[in-house]
């Protein structure tokens, strides 16, 4: 990657490269220059991103729109161009890579620490939501097509029951039954957008705590980073993978359920400042469907955990034998929880 780097506008000379970071995508390094400025180098997973250029661009048209609006550099991620003045390169090889300018003093975490990181990462999401409201989403490029099309998700799951290719189904009778007693739910946001209810936005696609960059000294939010699945979407799905990801008592993929709660007062912190920095920017129809947005991606998630498990574990990493049988039950038990306190929501 050093004959890479230097083909882009860095400060100075490069002093440091070395691996950054515990994202499973893309390959990341830190990158220091002599006059000890800092950047990100990133090389795209091509085989997760089947069109890099399309992100790309995605990418560019996003974080210029935002920058519009932003009071300083470290509120949004910064390209740095090629000597050439393109935004990304296409190695000798094939392969795609950008560099980032670094944000200095930030931190990112994996879990809330307190509800108060828990609303940051909210506020965070929110503004994006806001800043962005006002951007043509039918022109950017689906990087993964059809990733939160739910209906879809569910054809998938009937195919891997029907090809049962390991004998498992039939081990999983209780989760197959929980997913599929929910399938014409599951088609409630499409069908709110093909009646032309529910619009369509600038969406984040990956709408989690550990995407929040927060000021290392204040704790306040400052940036969303990792905008490789930033597309046409739901304003109500960003909502809802946050509430997945952060209103949850216990890890993904926890094996004992009894430790698996939803967590009301963290649902209420994070729609306070979700809503708060939304502003007036979503519709009534957008307000209204936020709770389906938590449950819906709740749902989604433990359809897609529940179908790898079917499949054999190919898509997502497992570490163990049934990890993804036992992401799917607290996904599974998550949304019995929403549905136990529907009204509350």
């Amino acid at each position: 990657m050093v004959e890479q780097i230097h083909k882009f506008k860095t400060d100075d000379e490069i002093l440091l490269c070395t691996p950054y970071g515990g994202g499973h995508i893309n390959q990341t390094f830190l990158i220091v220059d002599k006059t000890a400025r800092q950047y990100i180098l990133q090389k795209i997973n091509k085989n997760v991103f089947k069109n890099p250029e399309s992100l790309m661009k995605n990418i560019s048209a996003v974080t210029t729109h935002l920058k519009k609006t932003t009071k300083s550099h470290r509120e949004v991620l910064q390209l740095i161009p090629t000597h050439e003045g393109k935004l990304w390169l296409v190695d000798e090889e094939g392969e795609y890579w950008r560099l980032y300018q670094f944000i200095s003093d930030s931190i990112c975490l994996n879990l809330a620490k307190t509800p108060e990181d828990f609303r940051q990462s909210a506020l965070a999401f929110g503004e994006f939501q806001n800043k962005l409201a006002d951007f043509p989403a039918e022109t950017l490029v689906e990087t993964i097509p059809r990733f939160h099309d739910t209906p879809n998700r569910y054809n998938f799951l009937k195919e891997a029951i029907k090809n049962d290719s390991l004998n498992r189904a039939s081990t999983v009778k209780k989760e197959i039954e929980f997913a599929l007693e929910r399938e014409e739910y599951a088609k409630t946001l499409i069908n709110l957008h093909k009646t032309g209810d529910l619009p369509l936005r600038v969406t984040h696609n990956d709408a989690k705590l550990n995407n929040v960059l927060l000021d290392r000294d204040t704790r306040k939010s400052l940036c969303v980073i990792d905008l490789d699945t930033v597309m046409p979407g739901f304003s109500v799905n960003d909502f809802g993978d946050s509430i997945r990801f952060g209103a949850s008592s216990a890890i993904e993929d926890e094996q004992d359920l009894s430790k698996v709660n939803f967590l009301l007062p963290l649902y209420k912190t994070f729609t306070e400042g979700f809503l708060h920095s939304c502003k007036n920017s979503l519709t009534k129809c957008e307000l209204e469907h936020l709770r389906d947005g938590a449950k819906m991606m709740t749902l989604e998630c433990g359809v897609r955990f529940l179908t790898d498990y079917l499949n054999g574990d190919i898509y997502f990493k497992t570490s163990r034998k049934g990890q993804n049988l036992d992401r799917t039950r607290t996904q599974f038990k998550l949304v019995s929880d929403m549905e136990n306190i529907w009204d509350k929501l």
